[in-house]
């Protein structure tokens, strides 16, 4: 795994990353989150920040147990954490989100191995971001000391 400092996180010409190349697909597509963000790295951190918060708090409330008639909320959930990862290029946590959302509304009853798949691409998703930024905070605390 490349050492973050060195990494080129939110550098739009080079196509590594710094997350294990035995990941089949990144996390998070830092290709795709600098595209959105015309590579304005301060952007790229305080959308990432934004959706680890967003993503943690989904997160939660999918572990709650399901009740009879919460699959409106659920539905929404799902369809929220959809949009806002393909924002950032989380695809993975978008792909399990809409597997999810379409199973709710299908009244699908893998819906609830649906969801467990979507908290455990969540996880992945906020793990990698959790390494970008402690990378950037550390590249940021360098320039400053220099």
């Amino acid at each position: 795994m490349a050492k973050l400092a060195e990494s080129t996180f939110l550098n739009c010409e080079a196509q590594t990353q710094p997350f294990s190349s035995v990941d089949a697909e990144p996390p998070i597509d830092l290709v795709h989150l600098s595209r959105q963000t015309f590579g304005d790295h301060e952007l790229e951190c305080e959308l990432l920040g934004l959706f680890e918060a967003q993503a943690g708090q989904f997160a939660e409330r999918l572990r709650a147990p399901a009740a009879f008639g919460d699959a409106d909320w659920r539905i929404g959930l799902a369809h929220t954490i959809k949009g806002s990862a393909r924002a950032v290029g989380a695809f993975e946590v978008g792909r399990a989100a809409e597997s999810y959302e379409e199973a709710l509304r299908a009244g699908d009853p893998s819906a609830v191995n649906l969801a467990r798949s979507l908290d455990a691409a969540i996880g992945r998703a906020r793990g990698a971001i959790a390494l970008l930024l402690s990378g950037a905070r550390s590249e940021r605390s360098d320039r400053e000391i220099f």
